[in-house]
């Protein structure tokens, strides 16, 4: 964005965050968006989902700034090797990101660990998740909770660090997930999501993934399937 609609933001620990208040007592839904975009991207989603529960919603800004195009720029969690993105994505080399934790993805869990800190709200009542990038630090930050979440919601993401997840992933078995991923996704590699499910799955978690013939998005039928899925757990 060229400049940032800062009046649309409150501060919630270390970071900004955009709000959609629901009823009195509802969980609260937590989702942090993906690199390049910022909390505005994913909040629409608000008002897309048809739940039976009218959920708190909670969409933080990333800690990053990162540019896009002369004059425009957009937020991030952790930093991301765009030459070598780029590269990748034309020669259909996927990176495979099961065997390290990116640099800059401490800095982003303590800071989404610190908001919701100060937001105060147990974790038994946080439905976390995000989109891509954001996708990959809900994950993060619901396996390394002091206690359970509600839920998890991830749209595009990606299996990071797996020796770590995998033993962090066996405290979770009552964790409820929904995952999507698109299985021409050019970005992150549908087989690399098929095997965070297998994690989840292999951990005793249950949960649903919906795969897609499309790409790095979010399409009808997945909108469809998260609506069923909060509905499920409401």
């Amino acid at each position: 964005m060229a400049s940032e609609e800062l009046d649309d933001f409150e501060k919630i620990g270390p970071l900004k965050v955009l709000r959609a208040p629901g009823e009195n007592g509802a969980a609260t839904i937590v989702l942090f968006h993906g690199f390049g975009a910022n909390a505005h991207d994913l909040y629409p989603l608000h008002d897309y989902l048809p739940t039976e529960e009218r959920f708190q919603w909670i969409f933080p800004q990333g800690l990053l700034e990162v540019p896009l195009i002369p004059g425009y720029s957009g937020r991030a969690w952790f930093p991301i090797d765009m030459q070598a993105l780029q590269e990748a994505i034309s020669k259909r080399d996927f990176r495979d990101l099961s065997s390290r934790e990116p640099e800059g993805l401490d800095n982003a869990r303590m800071a989404a660990f610190g908001m919701i800190e100060a937001l105060g709200i147990p974790w038994e009542n946080l439905i976390l998740g995000g989109f891509s990038q954001g996708a990959m630090l809900a994950c993060d930050v619901a396996l390394r909770a002091p206690r359970t979440p509600k839920g998890l919601v991830l749209f595009s993401g990606a299996l990071l660090n797996e020796s770590v997840w995998s033993n962090l992933a066996k405290a979770r078995i009552h964790l409820r997930f929904f995952q999507s991923h698109g299985e021409e996704d050019p970005i992150l590699d549908f087989n690399q999501a098929k095997k965070l499910e297998a994690l989840f799955r292999n951990s005793g978690m249950l949960g649903e993934f919906i795969g897609f013939r499309g790409g790095h998005e979010i399409p009808p039928q997945v909108l469809q399937g998260v609506s069923r899925y909060l509905n499920g757990i409401s």
